[in-house]
């Protein structure tokens, strides 16, 4: 093992989920399951999403969950039933969990998200308050998966969280491992972004498409990065890999996302064709986790950016750049994770 996967692994030092938090994430999903499970006409609840698939990153946000209904109660419901849409039974379920809730947590209150109810519970733990998630939906008469509500909208739309888990969580055991880690590494440099360009729902169907076994973590890395970057400059979308779901929807222009992607597999790639240089390897990864690495290469790209993000003013002489020397602000003063075009 070279220094890339040395220094991808104190990278994930820095972003894996706190235990404690994660642990309150999985406890209050269990308890917002559980209460849901009472409700008039459940037939099952799931868990989904970060938690079920073990790619958290710090903090800890929200946990996601889903009830399914049975549509023999509720015959009125979604597109195969009656037409009634998913608002007013989201309202019932939020009603039914929020007293169910504060038996457990007082300070909890029920509101609603996209897709379902939202528990919030005012009691921090390691200064995060995890949400949880929960979807209201229904099994579908023609097809696979489940009708899940779009609250924006008012309306009913297909998918199958619950294949989605299977697949990202199958495999053998150091598949599984490698791609949750991989997964969290992306979800970082996602997150470095003011505007993040791929939901993580994205990036882990790139994962999982993309990383094989016998893989190491570094190697996977760049292969996600360079193949995902392939496929969006071609203009190829990503298929839903349960086979219901719409295109996966990038969250930026192509351009963009394509941009960004390219030079985070370049910057992999140089890390692994010196991996047996450290100062090398850092130089290269810094220009992919610029808020978790320094440059220690003075005249880096890494440390320009690095020198960029301080919050004190720097000189165009710092950036390497040639003309009369000028103090620019630091981009802190715009927000972090802006792109540089």
């Amino acid at each position: 093992m070279g220094y890339t996967e040395d220094i991808l692994n104190d990278i994930r030092i820095q972003i894996d989920a706190h235990p404690e938090p994660l642990a309150e994430a999985r406890r209050r999903l269990d308890l917002v399951r559980s209460s849901a499970s009472g409700f008039k006409g459940a037939l099952r609840t799931y868990a989904s999403g970060s938690l079920a698939q073990h790619t958290f990153i710090h903090p800890v946000g929200d946990g996601d969950g889903g009830l399914v209904l049975d549509r023999r109660v509720y015959s009125q419901l979604g597109p195969e039933g009656g037409g009634q849409t998913p608002r007013d039974i989201t309202a019932e379920l939020c009603a039914s969990l929020g007293p169910a809730v504060r038996k457990v947590y007082p300070n909890a209150r029920c509101g609603t998200s996209k897709r379902g109810p939202k528990l919030t519970f005012g009691q921090p733990v390691d200064k995060q308050d995890p949400t949880v998630d929960l979807v209201v939906a229904l099994t579908r008469r023609d097809g696979s998966g489940l009708w899940i509500p779009n609250l924006d909208r008012n309306r009913w739309e297909a998918s199958d969280p619950e294949k989605h888990v299977e697949l990202f969580t199958s495999g053998s055991l150091a598949l599984r491992r490698t791609r949750r880690r991989i997964v969290r590494l992306l979800k970082a440099w996602n997150k470095q972004y003011s505007e993040p360009g791929f939901s993580s729902h994205n990036l882990t169907v790139w994962a999982w498409e993309f990383v094989e076994p016998g893989m190491g973590m570094a190697t996977g890395l760049q292969t996600v990065l360079s193949k995902a970057a392939a496929r969006v400059a071609s203009g190829t979308a990503t298929t839903d890999p349960a086979k219901v779901s719409p295109n996966v929807r990038l969250l930026v222009s192509r351009d963009v996302a394509a941009r960004r992607l390219r030079t985070a597999a370049d910057g992999v790639t140089r890390a692994l064709a010196n991996d047996g240089d450290r100062q090398a390897v850092q130089s290269a990864l810094s220009t992919v986790f610029y808020n978790y690495l320094t440059d220690p290469s003075p005249s880096g790209i890494g440390a320009r950016i690095s020198a960029l993000r301080q919050p004190a003013p720097v000189s165009t002489a710092t950036l390497g750049l040639g003309g009369t020397a000028v103090t620019l602000p630091s981009t802190r003063a715009f927000g972090t994770g802006r792109d540089i075009r």
